[in-house]
């Protein structure tokens, strides 16, 4: 059932749940016929208040710091598998309270943790972090092997081999990618660490996997993870965040005004790129509008502003079937994973409400945002 933008205030995250509830399907049918246990990574997509329809498919998410792992534990309802690239001695205890796994970025943090962890009254699952020196990411951002990476343990390191506790390897080398990436990563990765599988339990293989794209072949990442699983005997993870909540719902925002500069239009809207939609910046990458276009000659043509004083404030250009005037609604597509998570509340621009177009072709608002959102997170 299509979402009645006109129904959504303004500005305002939405996911819609037929889309969510398609993505979530696909996931736990790689899930069921692979072997493999697929968990949420938070780090791309922390919407708990979806969560009760996530706990339907799912039982598990992968954090990276104390309050993602909390967060799991109260909302998804289960220890999480965490992994950061440095804890902190005073929130280690209350971590592993809330994990079932903990993966070390270096041997000399597990060295520094590995009493507390034995020492706990529970057991956790130890594993290490791996650098495999291969990743086809192009963009340095999100290539966790460029030369010099802080992340992860090379082959060279282990010349001694695994330290006792260990049960696990995570890689991550993978960004929106497919199948096919993940089968060369999986050669390379055996090549440099298989002769320690025999001592394991399990591999985290950890993101970037783009399963619910259209053009994923999710019968080739099945064949290759059922293979990998039956000549290496381990448990296999898998932690995507995007396909979670791939073009799933949009941002919804207004026309404020129409300001000219030197023949240049720009619509400036009630939310901002930079406090609202920073990965667009940071990619950077050009989001999508619909019913709007690149550039036509002859088209009404504008950039779209964002409301906060930054300069930069800005994107575009998209050209419109018709003039823009205030009041108009601007839809941006695909703006529910790795949007929402990076939001801030700079200048003190209003942050945009959570909400969801519902199965049954209903809103609901979720969240809303005001002063006190504002104000608590500066003193």
């Amino acid at each position: 059932m299509a979402v009645d933008y006109n129904k959504i205030p303004s500005p305002c995250y939405v996911i819609d749940e037929e889309r969510f509830r398609k993505n979530l399907s696909l996931i736990k049918h790689v899930s069921d016929e692979s072997g493999a246990e697929i968990i949420l990574a938070f780090k791309g997509f922390a919407m708990w208040g979806v969560f009760p329809i996530l706990r339907e498919y799912i039982s598990g998410a992968a954090t990276s710091s104390l309050d993602e792992a909390r967060l799991c534990f109260e909302e998804i309802g289960s220890p999480a598998h965490t992994y950061s690239p440095v804890y902190k001695m005073s929130e280690f205890s209350s971590l592993i309270g809330y994990s079932s796994h903990i993966t070390f970025n270096s041997l000399a943090q597990f060295r520094k943790y590995s009493s507390g962890l034995q020492n706990y009254s529970k057991k956790i699952s130890a594993g290490l972090r791996i650098n495999p020196e291969f990743s086809e990411v192009s963009h340095g951002l999100y290539n966790p092997c460029s030369p010099g990476s802080r992340l992860g343990i090379i082959a060279e390191d282990l010349k001694d081999g695994l330290p006792e506790g260990i049960e696990g390897l995570h890689f991550h080398v993978l960004f929106e990618s497919d199948s096919y990436a993940l089968e060369k990563v999986l050669s390379i990765v055996e090549a440099k660490f298989g002769k320690y599988f025999s001592k394991l339990k399990w591999i985290n293989m950890g993101g970037g996997h783009l399963i619910t794209r259209n053009d994923y072949d999710t019968d080739h990442l099945i064949r290759i993870l059922k293979q990998f699983r039956e000549k290496s005997g381990l448990h296999l993870i898998l932690e995507p965040g995007s396909a979670f909540a791939w073009d799933s719902g949009e941002l919804v925002a207004t026309v404020e005004d129409i300001v000219e500069n030197q023949g240049i239009k720009t619509a400036i809207l009630d939310v901002s790129f930079t406090a609202h939609m920073p990965d667009c910046l940071e990619m950077p990458y050009k989001p999508k509008i619909w019913g709007a276009t690149d550039p036509v000659p002859g088209k009404p043509t504008y950039r779209i502003g964002g409301n906060s004083c930054l300069s930069g404030d800005a994107m575009g250009d998209w050209s419109f079937e018709k003039e823009l005037v205030p009041g108009n609604k601007i839809i941006f597509l695909d703006m529910i994973h790795y949007t929402m998570v990076k939001t801030t509340t700079f200048n003190g621009v209003h942050h945009p409400s959570i909400g969801i177009w519902t199965s049954d072709g209903q809103f609901r608002l979720i969240r809303e945002f005001g002063y006190e959102d504002y104000k608590n997170r500066l003193s």
